[in-house]
Order: structure tokens, then C-alpha cells, then sequence
């Protein structure tokens, strides 16, 4: 079973102190591109959590985002340190008298230098992480599911076209068998026009005719392009994520579309051929979403 690489899972949680959002989209890459947004405290996480989608997800350009809204929003401080601010006061004021300019904003201005007021550092408790951890777990389920649903219906849309490639391949089992006295009369005709039928040597004839036709023999493209079909099929059941190999099978069955394509020398079955050509460009673009 195939998954698509568009993906979406969102999962929230409330608890006392806060309300936890977890939110995962993806579009198609080549590569894993992820994109995370994380609140402060949960920076020291990132890298736990890009190794865990790097497992999870594979591949994709995916956007994670963790959204925590506190019920507080209280900020507490730690304090001032209050020999630097005695220090920057005491040096604001010199330089005010030294400029004959006022002092009355000097504490205000002294409290705004670098170091005076300190805060405590917001850190995530191992609570909170799981928590948040857990609500992510959901979000990520959420997402997968939604994966596997749009793989599902890419899944049956490619084998319904691998199916008409099937059948216009039977259909030009029933039409190859014409093409040999067609050939045989067209050539004939020809030479009789060109140099009278007279002058042709039957025997002579016959076997440029064997030749020509051994030339254009469609037998092991049509034995390689079924092989090719009821492989990529067999791959389609895979349980791991085969988009890339998929992609691969796809240009073997071009090649063989192709070669039938030119060796044909038949407009009923260059019609046919057309057709797959048709539904194997439908393929090849629905496979770029596949996981």
C-alpha cells in the first residue's frame, strides 16, 4: 500500500496550566524538508523531534508547529542587580553634570542597560514535555492517516491505468497478426509498380520480406512490457514507501511503449500505443505525490 506525501494532522490538549497545538502538514520533495516552530523553552527538543520525523515522515516538505498558550502570562524575574545599576547611575549622572544637562530620567535610563534587570530562563518541565510530546504523538497519527487515505485513492487510480495499458497491450496482440500480409501486399505492389511483376524473384522476395519483418517484430517488447505492468503492480503492495521505485518501473514501461511505438509500422496499433503513452504520463505525474 502506497502513501501520498501530501499530508495534514492537527491535535490539541488543554490542561490546567496551558492549552497544547500540534499542527503537521507536508507537500511533496525529493528530500525531507522540515520546517519547526517551536516556542522558547522547547528549543532544547528540536533535535529529538527532527530525528523522530526524519523516521516518521521520510520525506516530504513538511511544517511542524507547537503552539502553547499559558492560562498565566506572568514573567517573573529573578531581580536587579543592584551594585550595576548604582555603577550605571552613578556614571550617568557624572556625565550629566559634566554636560550641564537634567537628571531626572537617569534611573530609568540606568534600569534599560544590559545586565541590570535579570530573568529567570524559561525552561519546559518533564511534564510539560510529555504533555506536549503526547499531543504531538496524535497530531502525527492524524497526519499518517491522512497519508494513507489520499495513498489509497492514488493507489487505485494508477492500477486503473496500468489496467487500460493492459488492455490496449492485448489489443495489439490481436491486431499484430494483420500486419504481416498488409506488409507482404504493400511491398509487393510496390515493386510491381516500380519495376513490373515480371521482374521479381519470388524467392528473392520472400526472403527480404522475412528479414524486413524480423526487423519489426514487436514479440519481447510486448513480453517486457507485461512484465514491467504486472511488476509495478506487485510493488503497489509493498508496505514500504516505494514512490522512487515506482518512478523507476514507470521508465521501463515508456522504453517498451516506445520501441512498440516505432517498430509497429500499423496505424491501429500506433493508435493503441498513443493511448498508453497517454495514461503512462497520468502515472508518471500522480507517482511525484507518492510517498
Amino acid at each position: 500500500m502506497i502513501k501520498s506525501m501530501t499530508g495534514y494532522g492537527i491535535a490539541s490538549f488543554d490542561s490546567e496550566s496551558a492549552k497544547y497545538t500540534v499542527e503537521i502538514k507536508s507537500l511533496n520533495s525529493k528530500f525531507l524538508e522540515l520546517s519547526l516552530r517551536l516556542p522558547k523553552p522547547f528549543a532544547e527538543k528540536e533535535f529529538q523531534l527532527r530525528n523522530d520525523c526524519s523516521k516518521q515522515i521520510e520525506r516530504g516538505k513538511v511544517s511542524l508547529s507547537i503552539n502553547v498558550e499559558k492560562a498565566s502570562t506572568r514573567v517573573s524575574a529573578a531581580g536587579i542587580d543592584k551594585d550595576l545599576l548604582k555603577h550605571y547611575y552613578e556614571q550617568l549622572k557624572a556625565v550629566s553634570i559634566d554636560l550641564n544637562e537634567p537628571t531626572g530620567n537617569l534611573l530609568q535610563l540606568a534600569l534599560g542597560l544590559p545586565e541590570v534587570v535579570k530573568y529567570d530562563e524559561e525552561t519546559v518541565s518533564e511534564e510539560e514535555w510529555k504533555v506536549a510530546e503526547k499531543t504531538y504523538q496524535h497530531a502525527l497519527a492524524a497526519f499518517q492517516k491522512f497519508r494513507s487515505d489520499e495513498g489509497n485513492v492514488l493507489e487505485q487510480d494508477v492500477k486503473f491505468r496500468i489496467g487500460i495499458i493492459m488492455q490496449n497491450l492485448a489489443l495489439i496482440e490481436i491486431e499484430e497478426p494483420k500486419r504481416v500480409p498488409l506488409i507482404r501486399e504493400r511491398l509487393n505492389q510496390f515493386l510491381s509498380e516500380a519495376a513490373g511483376r515480371e521482374a521479381i524473384d519470388q524467392n528473392r522476395f520472400e526472403q527480404e520480406l522475412i528479414y524486413y519483418i524480423d526487423k519489426l517484430d514487436i514479440t519481447e517488447e510486448k513480453i517486457r512490457l507485461k512484465t514491467h505492468c504486472d511488476y509495478f503492480i506487485e510493488t503497489l503492495k509493498n508496505a514500504d514507501a516505494n514512490g522512487k521505485k515506482l518512478g523507476f518501473i514507470s521508465q521501463e514501461i515508456g522504453r517498451e511503449i516506445n520501441t512498440l511505438g516505432s517498430k509497429a509500422n500499423d496505424a491501429s496499433i500506433q493508435k493503441l500505443v498513443v493511448g498508453m503513452k497517454e495514461e503512462l504520463e497520468k502515472i508518471k505525474e500522480q507517482l511525484l505525490n507518492v510517498l
